[in-house]
């Protein structure tokens, strides 16, 4: 009875959750405006530009995978402070970059960096959320991470329009220095506070085993996130194509639809499981993909953001909760590296296969068969219902 008592909103929660806003703020700001700064800056091909996305994504990719580890073994402050300095070298390294292969360089650099600091901030806030509220506080908590990916674009694009790409580089730097004083409370903080107990090291030589509970749901992941890689790397060149005035607003609209879902989506979660969420989540963002692709007027525009985003609003935090009571306690560094690795890897795949399509095609066709990918998505997802189903029936009788 008590434990349901607990606050969620405690100092240290609160402060996770703001560090995480701002990193991944930042995060936004540059990805969705470095394409066009690199397509006008370099003259490059569209190849060249979702690889702008695409290396930064691997890059943190790889990071991750021995950042979990880190995690396991207790070296978070260095993970956190580390990952945080890199971020902040690769940022400053954009605006003196006198190539596109020094810029990617610089994208790798950002990438490692982001990666080593994105792992530890969801694996902290798992454990300072109360365990009878974790599907709440973890859809509070991604909450942070859906805003930062409907506002930063919004910023970011409109600085470099209204600005420069310099002050853009610098504004998004001070972003993360504002991240080192936080981080710095955190560390030395949350071990006295923990609400859940710290995750158990792993038995020395032992190798952590992948859970192969976290396959579904990180594919799950990776599809939709394919169809937000084509968002933040194309939307200012598709506003191009389709003669809309405000591009960068589409973002704002998905913004204000995930700030309507979210606060309750984790507490549906909580009462009725994954199921309840997933299927009206992908047809909301099916939707809005469908609709984007038609809009040659801002209202229209507008509309498919406010689809877009309620989807991917209720999505996210579903899947993320979901892949964390799968695993133990000690496993949660694990499993939030592969929520974070499959949203990585589908925003590089994103970027790259849907650069490929307007390629041969246009912008428009590109976002209708991105669509496909959510298709995709609910059959795999149905067919997961389908057949844990039958296992459940399938069990054997005693005696």
């Amino acid at each position: 009875m008590q434990q349901g008592k607990q606050p969620l909103w405690t100092k240290e929660f609160i402060v996770l959750t703001v560090s995480n806003l701002f990193l991944f703020l930042e995060l936004q700001m540059i990805v969705s405006s470095i394409p066009s700064y690199v397509k006008n800056a370099f003259h490059a091909t569209s190849v060249q530009v979702s690889l702008v996305t695409t290396l930064f994504a691997l890059s943190a990719i790889v990071a991750r995978l021995f950042s979990a580890r880190m995690l396991e073994k207790g070296h978070r402050s260095a993970l956190i402070f580390i990952g945080l300095l890199f971020a902040l070298i690769g940022t400053l390294g954009y605006s003196v970059s006198p190539t596109i292969a020094v810029l990617l360089l610089m994208r790798m650099l950002f990438g490692i960096g982001f990666g080593m600091s994105s792992t530890a901030f969801p694996t902290m806030a798992t454990e300072v959320i109360p365990s009878k509220r974790l599907g709440e506080g973890m859809g509070f908590f991604s909450l942070s991470t859906s805003l930062a990916m409907s506002i930063g674009p919004t910023i970011g694009i409109s600085m470099l329009q209204n600005g420069s790409f310099n002050l853009l580089v610098f504004t998004t730097s001070a972003v993360i220095v504002v991240i080192f004083p936080l981080a710095y409370w955190l560390v030395r903080t949350l071990p006295k506070g923990h609400i859940e107990p710290p995750m158990v090291p792993l038995e020395e030589g032992r190798k952590p085993a992948l859970n192969r509970k976290l396959w579904i749901p990180a594919l799950l992941n990776m599809l939709m996130s394919i169809t937000y890689g084509g968002l933040i790397s194309f939307m200012a060149l598709y506003g191009d194509e389709a003669h809309l005035s405000h591009p960068a607003y589409f973002f704002l609209f998905n913004a204000i639809s995930v700030l309507i879902v979210r606060p309750f989506s984790g507490r549906i979660y909580d009462k009725k499981g994954a199921k309840s969420l997933l299927i009206p989540g992908s047809l909301f963002l099916m939707g809005g993909l469908i609709l984007l692709s038609y809009a040659h007027s801002d209202a229209l525009m507008y509309l498919s953001a406010f689809c877009y985003g309620i989807g991917y609003g209720i999505m996210q935090p579903t899947l993320q909760t979901w892949m964390i009571q799968v695993v133990s306690p000690k496993q949660r560094g694990m499993a939030n590296g592969m929520f974070l690795n499959s949203l990585d890897f589908g925003i590089a795949a994103g970027a790259l296969i849907l650069g490929i399509i307007a390629k041969a095609s246009d912008y428009a066709w590109m976002y209708r068969l991105s669509s496909l990918f959510i298709v995709l998505f609910l059959l795999i997802y149905v067919m997961q219902i389908i057949a844990s189903r039958k296992s459940e029936t399938q069990v054997p009788l005693e005696g």
